[in-house]
């Protein structure tokens, strides 16, 4: 890590100008959460391997910023040549930066690695202090990292209709009809999961994510797709031009930007599909003197694309796509419903099993009976491990219809480790499952029908009164949201309370969102609506057709972890009454597996949490039943049998 440092410094001081300070950011060159290895610059140079945080290197200094879910993570990995500083807790990047370098420094970073949004900001911050923000004309963590991994050249894969349920040709009239309506006449698309979806493509550039590094430009008469060539065969290709789609190199779109910006780039191809899509008046001319402005959704595009365009003729905001996506079409929610139901068979037969080898291996009592484990003995090759169990879990996932993955790196986590927000435990270091700690799994899978996300916790030995108070809680705050109602225009941040009510009586809370979209055999986190206390949680209603998680935690550091998810569908509600004629919306929960009874005290649940308890077993019971073995359905039959107080 030393030596990282030495050489990234050396080549800060001899840059023109010399640069007091360098940005690593975690984005790649389409501002994405999960990046491929080869884009993994801020964990090569700082060790922390979060999917979340930024990295700030100055001549004598080594910062980084992580939020709320890495806070622990981050302690244990950084070495102590680094200083963790919390997002929410300590000051911001650029209000550090602004305070504690010198007048007229000059900070350096990539821009295709940061977004317009946070560059300008960062700007404005330095500028109090006559501070640069210095575009780097190469990466210079690229520079020093000598084994860094080869770009990917996976195949683009066409997503077909039956499982998209809608054609490129009416994704792409809605986007120009959209354009015409903002009097702009191209948008330049960077976020990979948006353009996967509006072409109908997936690819395995990233892991977890079945998406192509890829960029797009829609006008309003052509449409184009910069990808390495080498990942496209002559079909998919042919598929791909059907649409009116030119298929062009990945490095290409620098110069069509600057084409797009001077009005030269529907010139430069023979292509002018779609224009009977927007022009069917023959009025196409004259509107498009009027159609001037190029889109770009400011929290996804790279600030060294923006920099080609010209400013007075831009539209900076939010992709219509990021919307358009989150609306599930009707084929998208039912095979997201069907995901979830082998998904959710999967997670049975793996408690089934888990339960089995814990009652075998460790003496536990198991998933329906309190008691200490005998802490039998055992041979090395008996014993499971965080890594072996979730390996487990993933050979469950694996024999199901349209599996293609795994949707994000399992967390499986016991004791201790459950409380780090987002554990992922490595081989080499991971714990051995104990029958006298919690143990909590958070995973999910991609299917071709749909993306899957789903957490529970679980005890095989006897849980301690304050354990089965805080998992009630968090059961409580789950239930809550799941059943509430609400008006139409209702937004994430103002529901987000709802799940946290029964922790704060108790003066227990947790650090992280309660709930994101869900992809449609795409990203396992979805925008632009999402369910928290964050500010940017007021900027989208939620709407009906939307996916959406309910995971309420709580972490005791040190000693143990819950948490509860379940994926939700926004649907429209049926209430007695519609004041203000607004319209209502509720949630359908299409995620199904068992909650331990023998971690709740149903003496702190209400009748009708325990009315929707018993509703939500006897569907679980009732749906996972054909998926089920004899000796699976008895668990389950078990599992789900009907409580009272």
């Amino acid at each position: 890590m030393a030596e990282i440092l030495s050489a990234l410094r050396s080549l800060m001081a001899s840059h023109s100008p010399p640069l007091h300070a360098l940005i690593v950011p975690s984005e790649d060159y389409h501002q994405s959460e999960y990046v491929s290895d080869r884009d993994k610059r801020r964990e090569f140079v700082s060790g922390f391997t979060g999917s979340a945080g930024l990295a700030l290197i100055t001549k004598d200094e080594a910062r980084l910023w992580t939020d709320g879910r890495y806070f622990l993570q981050a302690m244990q990995q950084l070495s102590d040549q680094w200083q963790l500083m919390r997002i929410g807790e300590d000051p911001s990047v650029d209000s550090w930066i602004s305070d504690n370098l010198p007048r007229e420094a000059a900070i350096g970073v990539d821009p295709w690695c940061v977004s317009v949004d946070t560059a300008q900001r960062w700007e404005r911050a330095f500028a109090k202090n006559q501070q640069k923000l210095i575009q780097t004309s190469s990466n210079l963590v690229d520079e020093v990292w000598k084994n860094q991994p080869p770009a990917e050249t996976n195949p683009v894969i066409v997503h077909p209709l039956e499982f998209a349920g809608r054609s490129v040709a009416e994704k792409l009239k809605d986007m120009r009809e959209k354009l015409a309506i903002e009097r702009a006449r191209g948008i330049i698309i960077t976020a990979l999961d948006e353009v996967a979806w509006l072409y109908n493509i997936r690819g395995s550039d990233v892991s977890y994510c079945p998406v192509v590094h890829a960029f797009a430009i829609v006008t309003l008469n052509s449409a184009f797709l910069y990808v390495d060539k080498r990942k496209v065969s002559s079909k998919v290709s042919s598929s791909i031009q059907e649409n009116g789609i030119e298929v062009r190199e990945y490095g290409a779109v620098s110069s069509d930007v600057a084409l797009l910006a001077s009005n030269q780039l529907d010139k430069d191809t023979g292509l002018s599909s779609g224009r009977n899509d927007v022009c069917e008046t023959g009025t196409c001319e004259a509107e498009e003197n009027n159609n001037d402005l190029i889109w770009v959704d400011p929290a996804s595009c790279c600030y060294a694309l923006f920099s080609k365009l010209d400013a007075k003729k831009m539209l900076l905001q939010q992709s219509p796509l990021a919307l358009a996506k989150a609306l599930k079409n009707p084929v998208e929610l039912d095979g997201l419903r069907n995901a979830h139901i082998r998904d959710g068979a999967a997670v049975v037969q793996y408690l089934v099993w888990l339960d089995k080898q814990m009652q075998e291996i460790y003496g536990a009592s198991g998933y329906f009976l309190e008691g200490k484990g005998a802490s039998k003995k055992r041979s090395e090759t008996m014993k499971l491990t965080e890594v072996t169990a979730s390996d487990k879990l993933e050979g469950f996932r694996a024999t199901k219809e349209h599996f293609r993955g795994l949707s994000f790196p399992t967390i499986s986590s016991v004791g201790p480790n459950a409380a780090v927000i987002h554990y992922s435990p490595q081989p080499e270091t991971c714990a051995e499952l104990d029958p006298d700690s919690i143990y909590l799994f958070d995973s999910g899978a991609q299917y071709l029908d749909g993306t899957t996300d789903i957490t529970r916790t679980v005890h095989f030995g006897k849980p301690s009164e304050h354990e089965k108070a805080c998992y009630t809680s968090v059961l409580k705050g789950h239930i809550a949201l799941g059943n509430a109602r609400f008006p139409n225009g209702t937004n994430g941040h103002a529901l987000d309370i709802l799940a946290r009510i029964p922790l704060w009586r108790y003066g227990l809370d947790y650090r992280h969102g309660t709930g994101h979209g869900i992809g449609s055999y795409l990203n396992v986190h979805e925008g632009p609506h999402l369910i928290s206390f964050r500010p940017q949680a007021r900027n989208v209603p939620l709407q009906a057709s939307m996916t959406v998680t309910d995971e309420p935690g709580y972490y005791a550091d040190g000693n143990f972890g819950i948490r509860l998810e379940n994926v939700l569908v926004i649907k429209e509600a049926d209430t007695e009454f519609n004041f203000g004629d607004k319209g209502y919306l509720s949630f359908e929960h299409i995620t199904w597996a068992p909650y331990q009874i023998k971690l709740i005290d149903l003496n702190l649940l209400t009748p009708e949490e325990i009315e929707w308890l018993n509703t939500y077993h006897s569907k679980c019971r009732e749906i996972l039943a054909p998926s089920m073995d004899k000796n699976e359905l008895d668990w389950l039959e078990k599992a789900t049998e009907p409580v009272s107080a």
